[in-house]
């Protein structure tokens, strides 16, 4: 098809879930050929609804699809791919313990004599890795790849299934600077080459990079289409969000005080017997926020899962303290107390408090209201419970002020929290989490997945309570997140800590990026910087 030619029409999808909400209202969508055109928006405005519809996860009650000039009827993601439309989800659909060739071909194997022809797979998998210049191994198994390498074979397997359309959803949120860098030279190339490739991101500098057209969405409809380069960062925010958006964070500098959690020689193996935390120690400081960043699996969820509980302590080396909230809940001890046999309830009752990567899974509870959700930590607290009744004037009061000050966007705290948008989901998580005045917040991906407007928001909030005196441990996948918000910034690879900046300011992206990958790694003296049990 001739460059430029409209290769997707969608008009008037309408799509309306049985719950009552109107995800996608009569929005017209189009994409060019060898295009790589952006489609934004908040979290809730559609986009994602918009992109099931299109992949045939989702059936519109109302709307035509026309693809490659024929309108066409997408009842399954089978006939999605039949068409030539292929996605790369946020999180990858691989199978961990297949090799990379078994993984690409799986669902359209090569056969012979009735069975798998691995041989036929491999040479399959060699041509496609050499036609489009990704440098990956066929006989390697998927779950000993990097998360770059990951994305590399979803990638391979959509286009082994010949598609014309590529759909990518946040394909950068996990990478490094140096693995997004050549995975947009490896975009450019594909588009270069035929691909039509439509681009769902939250990173707006990487949108200005890489597309040459957005669609905006926004409360389920499309706001338009737009060239590029003609906007400004600022102004992409403002079409997403219908304001001004504050995209630098507005910080003072830190004035870290006594130091209040403390990880000291610890050592985890993973599930499969594998080293995933080798030997790590530093300290958090009150006042002070640390940023961890990192590849994804280079051992940050099990470091945090030791701390906040989740795995226990008991049966992995080394040691985790805390200095306590005192019962006044205005102080902390003067001596730190180990965590080792502790519950997580336990230790969220002497202080930690803890932003979960997967909202839906750890972080609430789905199906039931916004106002239990919001006051699952203190329901068991002396001011609201007597032991036989809960106070329902001050739960109602505190959950009205919680709405109030955290900005939740619900018709009532009595609805299903599963019914907000991603945002305001994230904004009943740090409400939550930050009304126990804590000593220390763990905030694991405290914006993952969420909107500019609602990080603006999350973002001052976290300066709010280190300000106020908390330590504040950010572990997060997004580097210029980890940089702006970070006061110093701890670097993890293979389950070591490589680097230690004590000043945020001071350390580039792509330097980080270099520690992250393994490139560079600090002397032990320079990382033993990191921990002080002042």
């Amino acid at each position: 098809m001739e460059k430029g030619t409209e290769i997707l029409s969608m008009k008037n999808i309408t799509k309306i879930y049985s719950n009552g909400v109107l995800a996608n209202s009569h929005v017209d969508f189009s994409v060019g050929s060898c295009e790589i055109h952006a489609l934004l928006g908040e979290n809730g405005a559609g986009k994602s609804t918009l992109m099931k519809v299109l992949f045939g996860i989702e059936q519109p009650d109302e709307g035509t699809i026309g693809f490659l000039g024929k309108q066409v009827k997408i009842g399954s993601s089978d006939d999605a791919l039949k068409l030539g439309i292929g996605m790369v989800h946020q999180h990858f659909k691989l199978v961990p313990s297949l090799t990379v060739a078994e993984n690409i071909v799986l669902g359209k194997e090569p056969k012979k004599h009735g069975f798998l022809d691995r041989k036929k797979a491999v040479e399959i998998t060699k041509e496609l890795s050499e036609r489009f210049r990704f440098d990956v191994d066929p006989s390697a198994c998927v779950q000993d790849l990097s998360v770059g390498k990951k994305q590399k074979v979803e990638i391979l397997k959509a286009l082994y299934r010949d598609v014309k359309l590529l759909i990518l959803d946040e394909p950068t949120a996990v990478l490094t600077p140096q693995e997004t860098e050549e995975l947009f030279e490896q975009l450019n190339k594909l588009r270069e080459a035929g691909l039509t490739i439509i681009f769902i991101s939250h990173k707006l500098n990487e949108v200005k990079q890489i597309c040459q057209r957005i669609t905006i969405m926004r409360h389920g409809k499309s706001v338009g289409t737009y060239d590029v380069a003609g906007l400004t960062v600022e102004d992409i925010s403002r079409l997403m969000v219908g304001r001004d958006i504050i995209l630098d964070i507005d910080k003072k500098a830190a004035k870290p005080k006594e130091a209040r959690l403390f990880v000291k020689d610890l050592s985890c193996k993973n599930e499969a017997g594998r080293q995933s935390l080798d030997g790590i120690s530093f300290s958090v400081r009150s006042g002070e926020i640390l940023g961890i960043a990192g590849v994804e699996g280079s051992g940050q969820e099990e470091l945090v899962e030791l701390i906040t509980g989740m795995k226990p302590l008991d049966q992995h080396g080394g040691e985790i303290r805390l200095r306590a909230v005192l019962p006044n809940g205005n102080e902390v001890e003067s001596e730190p107390v180990s965590v080792r046999g502790l519950s997580v309830k336990q230790i969220r009752q002497k202080g930690i408090s803890y932003i979960p990567e997967d909202r839906m899974i750890y972080g609430c509870a789905g199906h039931v209201s916004i106002r239990e959700n919001l006051i699952s930590s203190i329901y068991d607290s002396k001011e609201i419970n007597s032991g036989l009744f809960l106070n329902q004037k001050k739960i109602g009061q505190w959950v009205h002020n919680a709405v109030e000050n955290y900005d939740i966007r619900c018709d009532s705290a009595l609805d299903e929290i599963g019914m907000l948008s991603g945002g305001n989901m994230q904004k009943v998580i740090v409400a939550r989490e930050f009304s126990t005045n804590p000593a220390v917040l763990i905030a694991d991906q405290p914006t993952r997945g969420v909107d500019v407007g609602a990080i603006e928001f999350i973002h001052r909030k976290i300066v709010e309570i280190r300000d106020q005196g908390c330590a504040v441990l950010l572990v997060s996948a997004d580097l210029n997140e980890v940089l702006e918000l970070s006061d110093s910034i701890l670097v993890m690879c293979q389950g070591k800590i490589s680097g230690y900046f004590p000043f945020a300011k001071k350390v580039s992206e792509e330097e980080l990026g270099y520690y992250m990958l393994g490139v560079k790694k600090q002397p032990e003296e320079e990382l033993r910087r990191a921990y002080s049990e002042e």
